[in-house]
């Protein structure tokens, strides 16, 4: 996972390059919830363009970091994510409390 911070806009993009299943999301999990902590940024972006395979593991990362950013007064927003990432999230309801949007360019 790649990450990059900027603080004009207070934004954090957190750049996902593996497959989310229950073999990563710990480590992956670990990551974010430092990265969150250590910048307490108001919007959070999500960039899927690399995610392949997500399982219900994945599903449940996603909502404690959507937990964690709202606790901190911030918003969540996946990008990019693959039509096979994007099924998942849509059949388990995920896009209904996070925004997904397509085609974004992230620097």
């Amino acid at each position: 996972m790649k990450s990059e911070y900027k603080e004009l806009d207070n934004l954090l993009i957190l750049k996902i390059t593996e497959e989310i299943d229950h073999h990563t999301t710990e480590k992956i999990r670990r990551k974010m919830d430092n990265e969150i902590t250590r910048y307490m940024p108001r919007k959070i972006l999500l960039d899927f363009n690399e995610v392949s395979f997500m399982d219900s593991a994945g599903i449940g990362l996603l909502i404690g970091r959507y937990k964690t950013s709202r606790l901190i007064g911030g918003t969540m927003e996946i990008v990019n994510a693959t039509p096979a990432v994007k099924k998942v999230l849509e059949m388990s309801g995920v896009t209904r409390i996070i925004k997904i949007t397509e085609g974004q360019k992230i620097v």
